[in-house]
């Protein structure tokens, strides 16, 4: 695989090699501890996904929000308890981080075929592009190898989770945090083109901001009133069970529907590249794929790092 063949390449680059350097994962990784590791997870997320297609964008979401706190290391999934503060009630995460029970689902069916081999945060990864594929969008090559982390930070999920409110200049540089450029940032902010937001991200966009569609603000406006009904849902892109690029179609149209989706098309760096998207799904569909192996990448925990945790939720 050309990707595969991209990391190896970049672990010469003594200035990324520390951070993230991942020659380590490999796609043939449990081939010979784990051989039906790859069906036994798309099954699981072809069940899930049938059942609500929803849970494609939420699984999505948690992986993204996994990887840029401390690396892809499985922090997300760990549960608080009385003595441990994880990160599912950081403000990013709380009342809309959703999808571990089918994280949990996948590792009881993991654990039953081939037990204390697979970590969570390599679930995870298999899973968020299993339910891209299962809604029309594009596969990739996952590199695997990952192993769990002990420990989570909601402070770090507090501060280096771009918000919705974020402006073109936060989002280049948050993503430039993890190593990835402004490119990455908007082919991975298409995963939107997927799932739904909840009324309090977007409300400020819908009645304050001037860079947005009448007809399309009115319509919001509807199910999201100015003061309350925070959790009222409202599609990410209007084809919301289907992987395609209407996102950027919207953008063009000033159709995005939080305000740091907007930003990528405001008179900015990312204007062309997302006339781009919009006007050529293939071309979006292979940048997204590309950059989803890059984030995947961030910082992982390998070899002797970290534990391969027997139940997601809890640290062993």
């Amino acid at each position: 695989m050309g990707s595969a063949k991209f990391f190896v390449t970049l672990c010469f680059v003594p200035l990324l090699a520390s951070s993230f350097c991942s020659a380590q994962l490999s796609a043939t990784f449990y081939a010979s501890t784990c051989p039906n590791l790859q069906t036994i997870v798309r099954n699981a997320m072809t069940g899930a996904v049938n059942g609500q297609p929803r849970l494609a964008a939420s699984i999505l979401r948690l992986f993204f929000h996994d990887c840029f706190v401390n690396g892809c290391d499985g922090s997300i999934l760990l549960d608080d308890t009385a003595t441990f503060t994880g990160e599912k009630n950081a403000n990013p995460n709380r009342n809309s981080a959703r999808g571990f029970e089918v994280i949990d689902t996948i590792k009881t069916r993991v654990e039953a075929a081939c037990n204390a081999t697979v970590s969570c945060a390599d679930i995870l990864a298999l899973a968020a592009r299993d339910g891209v594929v299962l809604l029309g969008g594009p596969s990739w090559t996952v590199p695997l190898g990952r192993r769990d982390a002990r420990t989570a930070s909601q402070s770090a999920a507090n501060s280096q989770i771009p918000s919705p409110a974020s402006s073109l200049a936060t989002l280049i540089s948050m993503f430039s945090a993890k190593g990835l450029s402004a490119g990455d940032m908007t082919a991975l902010s298409g995963g939107h083109t997927i799932g739904f937001a909840r009324c309090t991200t977007f409300r400020n966009r819908i009645y304050n901001d001037t860079n947005i569609d009448a007809s399309f603000a009115t319509t919001r406006r509807a199910s999201c009133p100015a003061s309350g009904g925070d959790a009222t849902l409202a599609p990410l892109d209007g084809t919301q069970t289907r992987f395609d690029n209407n996102y950027y179609t919207n953008l063009v149209a000033r159709r995005g529907l939080l305000h740091s989706d907007q930003e990528l098309f405001n008179g900015g760096s990312q204007d062309a590249l997302v006339r781009t998207y919009s006007t050529n799904g293939a071309t979006f569909a292979r940048d997204f794929a590309a950059a989803m192996v890059r984030m995947g990448n961030i910082s992982p925990l390998t070899g002797t790092n970290g534990e391969i945790r027997r139940n997601c939720r809890v640290v062993n």
